[in-house]
């Protein structure tokens, strides 16, 4: 018997309890199943879209993106830019605070995106073109730029790991390369870290000196961001049955991402709204480490990409239904306008897993350890690793293949070392469609060597080819680059495509639930 059949059988008896009130009378507490354990709190800290998710309650942005990625004022009353674009002018608006109490001030912003540019590469291709950042007074912020930047709204309001949050000066002067000490930002959401439970419990309060905007719509991460309850705690459920059998049984509110199987069976609860919330969907990858054997070697790892079954990592995940998934997926998330199929026929067709076989002793490998990691509490991520790790070793790859919970993958893929020494050969992750959307978000496929995503790579190629496409001066240009970075990508493995899948939440009681990325303003009791 699979889980879902034993799972049907006792969930079957909650479906008819499943229509009571999910929210208590007089209830203002919104019960949240997170995707994954929150393990960074920091904003500049991780490229995890939890953290992302996380930031978001407790920080606000200087500008938000609506849902076209049109830049608009978020804190910022409004702005001026010079004639030849060398002064940018931004103004905040007033009633502004932090969560200790202290106004935002201009200083506050300056020093925030100072440190956030040191962790994100669309802040340090900003600041490379900045002259000089300076707090005019209490409200002007100002950029005195070496040559124009028509994309700093962009770069300020992006809403992709790493987001620019602002935080009080003392805590931004910190060290960039450690985290904050304080969660304390300016958002509608204060964290709650007394009642924080590592593995199981986040706590956020809504923050009652927050000032939503007063003009547009809340769209994306732009507009008046308006708080409807005065709680929201985040449970980190590991096994997708417990998570089901909560929300059915009315002990949770709002599931994030429904696993695949047990879909149908909350589809028909009643009471139950579910439905894909990002269609840009999430995609999956296998990143190599460039620095340690077999990886550093570029034949080896071109062999692999011939072994990579794209189809079957979907499949693994969300069953036959082609509706739910695209391959073959490139570097660039699918039906956006960066994206094309150009030189992915190695992803295409049939494998040939014995002649694959004597293309990587070719290749020049030699029976090196291949540690690959995988998170076990991310089950997509498992279920694709389990495909990657089969087709490694029939291709005959010494697959050491690490399955540990998502915080331990994270702290062990900064090692840099040999895998004897605690290093990695390879990860399996994945990323939300907006941040393959572009090179400005895309960190993946840049070759900044050490100082880039975990994997290091060190390619001038891509590197100058993304500040060709920041420089372009219109779409065709860019979409011509954006071919050439997937060719280069393609030639260089920066790393494996996995392919693209659509994920549900489910929530009862709820309405107003913003599609996108998961963000809990606006969000109202049914």
């Amino acid at each position: 018997m699979d889980r879902r059949t034993m799972f049907k059988a006792a969930g079957a008896a909650t479906l008819g309890a499943a229509s009571a009130p999910a929210l208590a009378q007089g209830s203002r507490t919104l019960r949240f199943i997170a995707q994954i354990d929150l393990t960074f709190l920091d904003p500049h800290f991780s490229t995890a879209n939890i953290s992302r998710n996380h930031a978001y309650m407790v920080y606000d942005t200087l500008f938000g993106l609506d849902e076209n990625y049109n830049a608009k004022p978020q804190m910022l009353e409004g702005f001026t830019t010079s004639s030849d674009g060398k002064q940018w002018d931004l103004k905040l608006r007033e009633n502004l605070w932090f969560h200790d109490g202290e106004p935002v001030r201009a200083k506050d912003c300056v020093a925030s995106l100072k440190r956030w540019a040191v962790r994100d590469a669309f802040g340090g291709a900003l600041m490379r073109s900045t002259d000089e950042l300076t707090a005019v007074d209490d409200r002007t912020i100002r950029f005195t730029m070496k040559r124009p930047f028509p994309l700093l709204p962009d770069a300020l309001g992006k809403f992709v790991a790493m987001m620019p949050a602002i935080m009080p000066e003392r805590l931004a002067n910190a060290d960039p390369n450690t985290q904050v000490t304080e969660i304390i930002g300016s958002g509608p959401f204060r964290y709650v870290a007394s009642e924080r439970l590592q593995g199981a419990r986040n706590v956020y309060q809504k923050f009652d000196r927050y000032v939503p905007r007063a003009d547009g719509p809340a769209i994306g991460t732009a507009g008046p961001k308006v708080v409807h309850f005065d709680r929201v705690v985040w449970s980190t459920i590991p096994d997708s049955s417990t998570a089901a059998g909560a929300l059915l049984n009315n002990e949770q509110d709002w599931w994030e991402y429904v696993s695949h199987d047990l879909a149908p069976m909350v589809r028909r609860a009643r009471g139950i709204t579910m439905r894909v919330q990002d269609e840009t969907g999430t995609l999956g990858m296998l990143r190599p480490n460039f620095l340690q054997p077999p990886f550093d070697n570029p034949a080896i790892r071109k062999v692999v990409m011939k072994a990579i079954d794209q189809t079957a990592c979907m499949q693994a995940i969300v069953g036959d239904d082609r509706s739910l998934y695209h391959t073959p997926l490139g570097f660039f998330c699918p039906n956006t306008p960066m994206a094309s199929e150009v030189g992915l026929e190695p992803l295409k067709g049939p494998r040939d897993y014995e002649a694959l076989k004597r293309e990587l002793i070719a290749a020049g490998y030699k029976g090196e350890r291949v540690v690959m990691m995988v998170a076990s509490d991310y089950l997509t991520m498992k279920l694709q690793g389990d495909v990657v790790a089969d087709s490694l070793k029939r291709i005959g790859m010494n697959v050491d293949y690490l399955v540990t919970d998502w915080g331990s993958m994270l702290q062990r893929r900064t090692n840099r070392g040999p895998v004897d020494r605690g290093g990695w050969s390879a990860f399996i992750t994945t990323w939300t469609g907006t941040d393959w959307v572009s090179p400005a978000v895309h960190i993946s496929i840049r070759g900044r060597g050490e100082a880039g995503y975990p994997g290091w790579n060190n390619n001038p190629r891509l590197e100058e080819l993304y500040t060709a496409w920041m420089d372009a001066p219109d779409l065709a240009t860019r979409q011509a680059i954006c071919r050439d970075i997937q060719l280069a990508c393609m030639e260089e493995c920066t790393y494996y495509p996995l392919g693209q899948f659509k994920q549900a939440s489910a929530w009862r009681g709820l309405r107003d639930v913003q599609p996108g990325f998961t963000k809990f303003w606006g969000v109202r009791p049914a």
